[in-house]
């Protein structure tokens, strides 16, 4: 038998086989160009954020953060309520959302009959489609009401006993805006979790069933600790969106000053008191301390954020994702 002589080799690899494409070298400029447009935005983004709040950073310090007065009239500002606001109503919306969303997605991946599926999601991912400031309007004019009229007096005769629902009753207040956030944030979380729970590998459910245990036993014990690592991503992922939210938060948390432990009571986070001030700043002082909140609220959020892709790729580590 004739020996096979190996292909010829040519300047641009081997015969017939790869060679230099003007075109993939352009796309390659094209997507590396657009990667590294990403980074310097965020970068000039920050560092215009910093430059433009300097002069508040060097007038107040780091105290600045805790310091709760917001007062113009005496140029004496400070950030304290507005991130205890912030953290109070985003961490609140998430510890609702979470559980809820959670539910949708098992319900539309495992139990939902098949002919509702598609409708179902399809409804759910539309509500993170709807502007935030209908969803504020809607919160002024229905939700605010309902929870004024119904809610905020059930809760107060049942768990009055407890600071967080003592007071008068409003139809704008902490309460409202948690809720409006655990709306926004739901949609975001469930679609996260439903494309989680879908790639959970079909054996590991039928050998969970196959040893006895129940639906649920199969769902409690495998599905929700393999996807467990995206969840929490997810959740991350949402609470950043929550974070970050200002216009449907400053049409129904009433814009209040001071700290108060009633969820009942007005208050402000950090995007809605920079959504509702900046246009009426008179001084150059109180200009630079709004822009400072933006600053501490662009922390958070690329905090957030970087926390979910921590989470994300020590998934993938682990092959969950």
């Amino acid at each position: 038998m004739a020996a096979v002589e190996p292909p010829a080799r040519t300047s641009g690899g081997l015969a017939g086989g790869l060679r230099f494409r003007p075109g993939d070298l352009i796309f390659q400029l094209l997507t590396g160009a657009a990667s590294l447009a990403v980074v310097a935005l965020v970068v000039l983004l920050t560092y215009k954020v910093i430059r433009q709040a300097w002069g508040a950073m060097s007038h107040f310090g780091i105290a600045f953060v805790w310091h709760t007065v917001w007062d113009p009239l005496k140029d004496q500002f400070g950030a304290g309520q507005f991130v205890v606001g912030t953290l109070v109503t985003s961490l609140v919306a998430v510890a609702i959302a979470a559980p809820l969303s959670i539910a949708i997605a098992l319900f539309l991946t495992e139990l939902c009959p098949r002919f509702l599926r598609g409708p179902i999601g399809a409804l759910v991912e539309l509500l993170a489609s709807v502007p935030s400031v209908v969803l504020g309007l809607w919160g002024i004019l229905i939700m605010g009401p309902f929870v004024a009229n119904h809610l905020e007096p059930w809760l107060h005769n049942t768990l009055g006993f407890i600071p967080l629902f003592s007071g008068p009753t409003s139809i704008v207040g902490v309460l409202p805006a948690i809720l409006i956030l655990t709306i926004m944030i739901l949609p975001i979380v469930s679609a996260i979790s439903r494309e989680l729970f879908t790639r959970v590998p079909r054996e590991l459910r039928e050998g969970a069933l196959a040893l006895g245990t129940t639906r649920w036993e199969a769902i409690r014990g495998v599905v929700i600790p393999y996807a467990g690592p995206g969840i929490a991503a997810a959740v991350i992922l949402g609470l950043g969106r929550a974070v970050g939210e200002a216009i449907a938060v400053t049409q129904v948390i009433g814009g209040g000053n001071g700290l108060h432990w009633s969820l009942f009571a007005t208050g402000d986070t950090l995007a809605s008191r920079i959504a509702n001030t900046y246009q009426g700043a008179t001084t150059n002082l109180e200009i630079t301390s709004i822009l400072y909140l933006a600053a501490i609220l662009l922390v958070i959020s690329l905090l957030a954020n970087m926390a979910a892709q921590v989470v994300v790729r020590r998934a993938e580590r682990r092959g969950v994702l």
